[in-house]
């Protein structure tokens, strides 16, 4: 055994403070000797180090020495392929025990969902190769299906088989027993097919749709609904209606926060300041206002862009990219 197969063990048999003081201690050895360790070993000592902060609950500076990780991975599939090419079988069984990179990065999305920033952490899953996703939607896809099996009035199932590009048309037939044998469950085969739309980007049918629904006696005023119109109406650049419909929405339910990101980021790009304000104040009064306010803050006058991108929290990673991009699959951009 090497001393990374003891700090490994320590890691297995949960010894973390162990973990953390011994790979931190051999960490800076190997950067005063870079020849002390091998490329495979700093990787895997630096997977052991974060994974000791991150059970600490120092979320930052996991997520941190986990892309170090990331980056001496880099090296490591360089140094790899030269090494393969010279036929080394024993690095190849040797690189299959390695932390996967996938992991690697769902722990730093972890990290970045836990302090609550939602769009980092989309944008690191986001960065899996989707031929390397494919097997875990797969197993989504089948799970959502089995729910609506037992449970075909599951209306979040339905849309996570929708957000997973599952055809509108074969999601709706697995409720069609459901519509056919309960009285006033007809509208259900059109809100499948709104939220198929949504789900394609066919804004405009997506609309219609939509409105096709609210205008129903049975579902007017449907705050669900409004939040989806209003996202819409955004994402197809109709700023108007848009506010209009997160108005109307609010004004339905005070305590109200799905939507109210992109609804506050709406009003201050039209010059509403005092609106945000208002907006602001009651958002912090019924919920973390660090989720609710991060895309709040006012724009710098005759800038462009969400206001988001042009002031941070402090210590914040680098962010981008307006509500829309990073929508969550109930089309609510948060």
């Amino acid at each position: 055994m090497n001393v990374i197969d003891h700090v490994r063990d320590m890691a297995a048999a949960g010894l973390h403070s162990n973990v953390r003081i011994m790979s931190s201690l051999l960490l800076t050895m190997s950067n005063n000797n870079p020849e002390l360790l091998s490329p495979t070993q700093k990787y895997q000592l630096l997977v052991y180090h974060a994974d000791s902060i991150f059970h600490d609950k120092e979320y930052r500076n996991a997520a941190c020495k986990y892309s170090m990780a990331l980056q001496q991975k880099k090296v490591l599939s360089k140094t790899s392929k030269v090494r393969t090419s010279t036929g080394g079988a024993a690095s190849n069984i040797q690189a299959q025990s390695l932390p996967s990179e996938i992991e690697v990065k769902y722990k730093i999305a972890e990290c970045y969902t836990i302090l609550k920033l939602d769009k980092d952490a989309i944008a690191v899953l986001d960065g899996i190769p989707s031929r390397q996703r494919t097997p875990k939607e797969r197993s989504a896809v089948t799970s959502y299906k089995e729910v609506l099996r037992h449970c075909p009035l599951a209306l979040d199932a339905i849309i996570g088989l929708l957000s997973l590009s599952v055809k509108g048309a074969e999601v709706a037939s697995m409720t069609m027993d459901v519509i056919q044998s309960l009285p006033n469950l007809d509208w259900l085969s059109v809100w499948i097919k709104a939220y198929a739309f949504i789900h394609a980007g066919d804004n405009q049918r997506a609309i219609n749709t939509i409105c096709s629904l609210e205008k129903k006696s049975l579902l007017r005023d449907n705050v669900d609904l409004l939040v989806s119109l209003a996202d819409v109406y955004f994402r197809a650049g109709d700023t108007k209606n848009a506010i209009l419909k997160f108005e109307q929405a609010q004004m339905l339910d005070p305590y109200l926060i799905k939507g109210m990101d992109v609804y506050g980021y709406l009003m201050a790009r039209e010059g509403h300041l005092e609106d945000v304000e208002v907006l602001g104040g009651r958002l912090f009064n019924i919920s973390d206002p660090c989720r609710n306010l991060g895309h709040l803050w006012s724009p710098v006058p005759g800038s462009e862009g969400h206001p988001a991108e042009q002031q941070q929290c402090p210590g914040s990673p680098p962010e981008g990219g307006s509500p829309a991009e990073h929508g969550s699959r109930y089309g609510d951009g948060q």
